[in-house]
């Protein structure tokens, strides 16, 4: 009764933004239920058999019985097209959701202590997110998974020492092998989703006890938690996004074909499929591999290959590891190390909105890449003309777009300044005797002043004298970190609120004395348990 009424009493943020999340919790909740239905028609068996189903042109064609299962399921189980084309745009939003959503937390800082394990477990979310849409694509064991498959081994076998072990162990043998659509199938539907359930429980129950993050108005402040209530304000529009989320997944498989396995064929190893492009999210990883040049070294009788190690698994491995280890950077870099409630405007952090915005800009131009061959023949280009193009703009788009950024944001700051000075534009232009023309403002609401000064703008850590080269190194990061911004005007009284607004808020303190042997400590999960067990005391129960 005490964790219900916890539940129904708990707060969540009405903000549009927020709801990228959701979409990306409901889509998997589409994810499940016709993965559940697809699994009953699935035959994962690499075994071959004569096809005499209901497709024509491919009858009497030698294929597998993955192949020829997923024909069935499109052709003759009733809905069974249907639920694939559901399935498989659920897991393209499923994708598309988490990744916005990591953009939209990371560009206002709600990473921020303490929620800094919430979001390596979102990165970590994203993770097995790929590793799922890419087992799941590769189980029809058409010519397009067969490429991906294709490339996958090639991967692995770029791995130094141990690549050729690894390659037996995935193909069970030489490619492709008989063991590898049923391992997939195994990871696709029983390791990985029980991970990602996992995970989104323990996401979910860090999203309940740390409270979520809110923008900045009257009433909020880094102390407070604003919103609407679980009951019944939250629970109506959370139900009605759901049967919204999954009624647009069934509309956009109904008019949208994808994924036509029909039209590809089953995969031979000796045939090259021109075209073959994967999905997006993989799609950054082909692109790196197209314009990586050809590169390999001998080392002690062993052939490294650069130009696949280096895009398929030491760049993802590098960006991934940026993902995870950035809050704790900023959390170096920070001089007050209190809690963050508040979500910052991108612009008042341009270092870090610059940095996310060159980010985007290198998976942009490695998405393009992967489809460099489609763009050659869709306009009549050279490919080798195109590579060239793209591999300098991955070297000389990202500083040019993180330079670009930072000056958009300090112009917008700029505009922040200008209205808090003079106030808005009204319109109304009146023409004096000397026949010269004045324009009209009106000073800004006391609303959006509070929005445009409750900014957190700390001053970065100055180094001592003598200090020792990591502080010397902190204090050089953290004065290219927050040096660039514009000061904002603001009375006496209102800087004195703002302040108080943006304080961090404060825990007891653990008392003096020898340690208690019970929970204790100021961590979150201690803090909801003292907090019940407070309320069972007082009513007695």
């Amino acid at each position: 009764m005490e964790a219900g009424r916890e539940l129904l009493r708990k707060v969540f943020p009405d903000h549009w933004s927020f709801l990228l999340g959701e979409l990306a919790l409901y889509s998997f909740v589409v994810l499940l239920l016709t993965g559940v239905f697809l699994t009953f028609f699935f035959v994962p068996n690499m075994n071959e058999v004569v096809y005499d189903g209901a497709y024509l042109p491919l009858r009497g064609v030698l294929v597998s019985e993955a192949y020829a299962s997923t024909l069935d399921i499109s052709f003759e189980v009733r809905g069974g097209l249907m639920i694939r084309q559901i399935h498989h745009w659920s897991a393209l939003l499923f994708l598309s959701a988490i990744g916005v959503h990591l953009l939209r937390v990371f560009f206002t800082g709600a990473f921020r202590r303490p929620r800094e394990l919430n979001w390596v477990i979102g990165v970590t979310l994203f993770n097995l997110a790929l590793l799922e849409g890419f087992s799941g694509y590769s189980l029809p064991d058409d010519s397009l998974s067969g490429t991906g498959l294709r490339i996958a081994e090639g991967v692995l076998l770029s791995v130094p020492l141990v690549g050729t072990y690894l390659t037996f162990f995935t193909f069970g043998g030489q490619f492709p092998g008989h063991d590898v659509i049923p391992r997939l199938f195994t990871v696709h539907i029983l390791l990985v989703p029980g991970l990602l359930l996992a995970l989104v429980g323990a996401h979910l129950t860090l999203i309940v006890v740390l409270k979520h993050t809110h923008w900045a108005a009257p009433g909020r402040t880094n102390r407070n938690v604003v919103g609407m209530p679980f009951f019944p304000q939250f629970l109506t529009r959370t139900v009605g996004l759901t049967f919204a989320v999954a009624g647009i997944m069934a509309l956009s498989a109904f008019l949208a074909e994808v994924n036509p396995i029909w039209r590809y064929a089953s995969y031979r190893p000796d045939v090259a499929a021109a075209g073959a492009q994967p999905d997006w999210y993989i799609g950054f990883i082909e692109g790196a591999l197209r314009l990586m040049p050809a590169a390999e070294t001998s080392l002690f009788g062993h052939t490294v290959s650069w130009n696949v190690l280096l895009p398929a698994l030491v760049l993802p491995g590098l960006l991934f590891a940026v993902l995870y280890a950035y809050p704790f950077a900023e959390r170096w870099l920070d001089p007050e190390r209190g809690e963050q409630h508040l979500c910052d405007r991108p612009r008042n952090k341009p270092t870090r909105t610059g940095l996310g915005v060159a980010g985007i800009t290198v998976y942009a131009v490695l998405l393009i890449a992967g489809g460099n061959d489609v763009i050659a023949f869709v306009f009549g280009l050279s490919v080798n003309a195109i590579t060239v193009v793209l591999r300098a703009a991955l070297i000389l788009l990202p500083p040019a777009a993180f330079l670009l950024t930072r000056r958009l944001c300090l112009a917008l700051q700029a505009r922040d300044r200008d209205r808090l000075l003079k106030g808005d534009e009204t319109g109304r232009i009146d023409q004096g005797h000397d026949g010269g023309f004045t324009g009209h403002r009106r000073p800004l609401p006391a609303d959006e002043r509070f929005v445009l000064l409750a900014r957190a703008a700390p001053d970065p850590l100055p180094a001592p004298d003598l200090a020792p080269r990591s502080e010397r190194a902190r204090a050089a990061a953290g004065a290219w970190f927050y040096r660039d911004r514009v000061e904002l005007p603001a009375a006496e009284g209102e800087s004195e609120f703002i302040a108080g607004v943006l304080t961090s808020p404060a825990h007891p303190e653990a008392p003096a004395g020898p340690p208690p042997t019970g929970p204790t400590g100021a961590g979150p999960v201690r803090r909801l348990l003292r907090r019940l067990t407070r309320r069972r005391r007082r009513t007695g129960r």
